[in-house]
């Protein structure tokens, strides 16, 4: 497994890197225009600016719209035929919860009414239980049961749970975090469950929005095909410039995410709805169709539980969608230094992943995406610093009206994909200048986790040795 994962990192930095040393050596081969004699204007009443109105040639913008169009739709065609391939499936045993498998196997049979089983993962999360758990009872369609997944807590996370009157169940031994926690109270909850008595995971420092269950309770009533419901995330309040950086990256992908009609990247963590036909069936193809330990719900061996159970799932063909209507507020990080762990975390997660995973009609998207990354951290690299060298080099700045236009288009676009967020995320995206330094910053990220993979570094995010904690499941 470690070989494999460490080629991800080769090949998606080496696929990234001899793109961009292409590009370098069809532009250095490329005719050299000399700006000689460049108009000037008065600005201002008395600035003198110097400009050149030439551009690329129309067959230079009409070659780049094309490729960018090709591409766009190259991608966008073939997921549209994986996903329509994998739903129609069935006679493949690697699909097993692919729609024609699920509904072959239910046909005829009446699982109940749709119930809804909340699990809270909470390792000492006093602080923020409490709200999580009110925004869950006072949803307009509240869940039958709420368990709080207490994982070797030192706080008071177990009292205030118990005194909000939800079920608590504290974990025996658990070194394997979030994932080996939720793995203990599924092993207990599962085997009483029917197809139509949901579960959903949910983080403790997440509330959702008031009409979340309700949608999920109808989608999943009206199509017993549907495995999983995922939530779009936004950012809460706070945190200053940093967490508006987070805000603004948050709304943009929720946008993606309603034009893709909900077809989902990743089932946030943050909150998620599962079938339990969907969880046992990942448990028993682990080791077979799927990476993994045997019976494992979530892989415990994951740096990212979240995004690792939607590869399992999409492997086995499940259908899994984010409705718009759907939306939960989750903590943004407040430090620099929190931030950089996350997201490394998030990075190496899904590094990982890709590695175990290997390349097939459900991976390939993400293969693709991971290698856009890459790209786009030498390109914004090599971007700024040519800007920098510019700037330390020229006496005198001349505008180019015609990259002023793209620059203006780019801005627009910016501050567009953030409307929803209100007049604090446009005013900032449409400077432009500071989300670039927030993506230099993640680009930068992005490089120490490949390095990271490719250089087998350990990788721990693990609790403390703690005594264990007593198991019960209580009222």
């Amino acid at each position: 497994m470690g070989r494999y994962q460490r080629a991800a990192g080769l090949l998606i930095f080496g696929a990234a890197a001899t793109a961009a040393l292409l590009l370098v050596a069809a532009v250095s081969r490329s005719p050299r225009d000399v700006l000689d004699d460049p108009g000037t204007m008065i600005v201002g009443g008395g600035f003198q600016v110097f400009y050149d109105a030439s551009g690329p040639s129309w067959f230079t913008i009409l070659l780049a719209a094309s490729l960018a169009v090709f591409f766009a739709s190259a991608v966008s065609s073939l997921e549209r035929m994986v996903t329509t391939r994998s739903r129609r499936s069935r006679g493949d045993f690697r699909t097993p919860l692919a729609p024609n498998h699920v509904m072959d196997a239910t046909r005829g049979v009446f699982a109940g009414p749709v119930t809804l089983t909340v699990l809270i993962p909470a390792h000492n999360e006093e602080s923020c239980l409490a709200a999580t758990i009110t925004s869950l009872l006072g949803q307009s369609r509240p869940p039958e049961r709420i368990i709080v997944v207490a994982d070797n807590c030192t706080d008071g996370t177990v009292e205030i749970a118990r005194a909000a009157g939800v079920d608590v169940y504290e974990t025996i031994g658990n070194r394997d975090k979030k994932a080996g926690g939720l793995n203990q109270a599924l092993k207990g909850l599962l085997p009483h469950q029917r197809d139509n008595d949901l579960v959903m995971v949910m983080d403790a420092d997440t509330v959702l929005g008031a009409g979340f269950l309700e949608r999920a309770v109808q989608l999943m009533t009206a199509d017993r095909a549907l495995m999983a419901i995922g939530g779009l995330f936004y950012g809460d309040p706070g945190g200053g410039l940093l967490g508006q950086f987070q805000r603004n990256e948050y709304t943009r992908y929720a946008r993606d995410l309603r034009r893709r009609r909900g077809l989902v990247f990743v089932l946030t963590g943050t909150a998620s709805i599962f079938r339990p036909r969907a969880l046992c069936t990942v448990a028993a193809e682990r080791g077979r169709l799927l990476p993994g330990v045997p019976g494992q719900y979530f892989d415990t061996v994951a740096l990212t539980e979240d995004n690792e159970i939607t590869l399992a799932l999409k492997s086995l063909g499940a259908l899994v969608i984010s409705p718009a209507e759907c939306t939960v507020v989750t903590e943004i990080m407040t430090t620099w230094r929190a931030l950089w762990v996350q997201r490394l975390r998030w990075q190496r997660g899904a590094l990982e992943n890709l590695g175990a995973y290997g390349v097939h009609g459900q991976t390939w998207r993400y293969w693709l995406q991971q290698l856009g990354l890459g790209y786009g951290v030498i390109a914004l690299t090599g971007y700024l610093s040519l800007m920098a060298v510019t700037a330390a080099s020229v006496d005198t700045v001349i505008w180019f009206p015609f990259w002023l236009g793209i620059g203006s288009l780019f801005a627009a676009e910016r501050a567009i994909t953030v409307w929803r967020g209100g007049w604090h995320a446009r005013l900032l995206a449409i400077v432009i200048f500071p989300e670039l330094f927030y993506a230099f910053v993640l680009a930068l990220i992005w490089l120490k986790g490949v390095l990271d993979i490719t250089g087998a570094r350990a990788a721990a995010w693990h609790y403390a040795d703690r005594a264990e904690p007593s198991l019960e499941l209580r009222s």
